[in-house]
């Protein structure tokens, strides 16, 4: 049986206000997205065929996984669990905000059609706000946090940097909270957290806080968005 945190039931419980709410257009939804610059520096394209893979965490995991699915150059996007231990890695539990672990999306991709700083510029821009602590829209909790989780020296610096950059430039009216946080394992969400965008678009959470990002994307990073996502359950049946 699917469960779900109690603020995410109180959301969907609101069915038609929050249906109305969207009609009349929500603060999200109609708030004017803006474009951040890209990194000054940025990992260099791999001469070979080796694919990269980085973990970021920025909210529910709902929706960064549907702005990377969308994304070109991403090959597989996986819901999942980061930053705590393998045996408190599942969806009550980590719920409590007492495991250590926040809700991630490892992002699969091929280095030659997509950098890191390009994932990291849609990160900062459209997945998430950054200078949020604990907590995305209507979560709350260290385990909605804004955490990259990196696994090389190289990936730890261009994100350490690009973060100083953006602060130093005052993108953001308030200083960026995002937490570099290294990988000591990534644990793939349950089944049913998998796609969830893509099967649930008209679910009332799903239409108000995560469709509004992939939106954003199309509109902010056209010549890197992709109509058809790169679906978890499409690779399982592939492989």
């Amino acid at each position: 049986m699917m469960t779900l945190k109690p603020n995410r039931i109180a959301f969907a419980a609101c069915g038609a206000l929050a249906l109305a709410i969207l009609a009349v257009g929500s603060p999200r939804a109609s708030a004017e997205p803006f474009i951040i610059p890209p990194p000054k520096i940025d990992v260099p394209a791999s001469a070979g065929s080796e694919t990269k893979s980085i973990v970021l965490a920025g909210g529910c995991f709902w929706g960064v996984q549907g702005v990377y699915q969308h994304t070109k150059g991403v090959l597989q996007a996986v819901s999942g669990y980061a930053g705590g231990s393998a045996d408190s890695a599942r969806y009550d539990t980590v719920s409590s905000g007492s495991t250590g672990h926040a809700e991630s999306v490892k992002v699969i991709y091929d280095p030659k059609q997509i950098s890191l700083g390009k994932i990291l510029q849609i990160y900062f821009s459209v997945v998430h706000d950054p200078t949020q602590l604990n907590r995305q829209g209507p979560d709350s909790g260290t385990q909605y946090r804004s955490a990259i989780f990196t696994s090389q020296p190289g990936e730890q610096k261009v994100v350490k940097d690009y973060i100083t950059e953006l602060d130093a430039a005052k993108v953001y009216k308030k200083p960026i909270v995002t937490k570099i946080e290294p990988m000591n394992g990534f644990y793939p969400a349950e089944n049913y957290h998998q796609d969830y965008l893509t099967l649930h678009p008209y679910q009332p959470y799903i239409a108000f806080n995560d469709i509004p990002k992939v939106n954003n994307l199309k509109k902010l990073f056209a010549a890197d968005y992709r109509d058809k996502p790169a679906l978890v359950r499409d690779a399982k049946t592939t492989n």
